[in-house]
């Protein structure tokens, strides 16, 4: 993430310095909230992919420390993309009732920052569901016995 965060910024420095017309961080910014925050959903989704195909083939094992930081990560994604979507929607509202219209840049990047938000919440709780498990056996509790009633106690 960081040296490709790095090359890319790199490059939208020099194209500003070769072409100083190009309003080039008003492309590039937005773009790079919403490809960050989509890119942070697809990812987390794909590392809860390997805990739902243990659990459901029963077959694998599932390392429980390793699932519980996927869910965790899955909790605090949805999280992240709620408070990003809140403020982002927030923000819209703000510049959509003013008297004067902002530019345009100032909405992209604000509406790129609300479907980002959006997409990491649902990559989160996505994710969340792919960490779930059913009840096994050992949670039932045992059928009882013919000719016992069972006490209420």
């Amino acid at each position: 993430f960081v040296l490709a965060a790095i090359i890319v910024n790199v490059g939208l420095g020099l194209l500003a310095r070769i072409a100083p017309q190009v309003q080039v961080y008003f492309v590039a910014v937005p773009g790079q909230i919403l490809i960050g925050l989509v890119l942070l959903a697809v990812i987390t989704v794909i590392l809860a992919l390997p805990i739902r195909r243990a659990t459901v083939s029963g077959t694998g094992r599932v390392d429980p420390f390793r699932a519980v930081r996927v869910a965790m990560l899955a909790k605090a994604s949805s999280l992240v993309g709620a408070g990003v979507a809140g403020v982002a929607l927030g923000l819209l509202a703000f510049l959509l009732t003013r008297p004067v219209l902002p530019s345009s840049d100032s909405i992209t990047a604000v509406v790129a920052s609300l479907v980002g938000g959006i997409a990491l919440v649902a990559g989160g709780l996505y994710a969340e569901h792919l960490c779930t498990i059913g009840p096994s056996d050992d949670d039932e509790p045992p059928p009882p016995e013919p000719g016992v009633t069972p006490s209420h106690h």
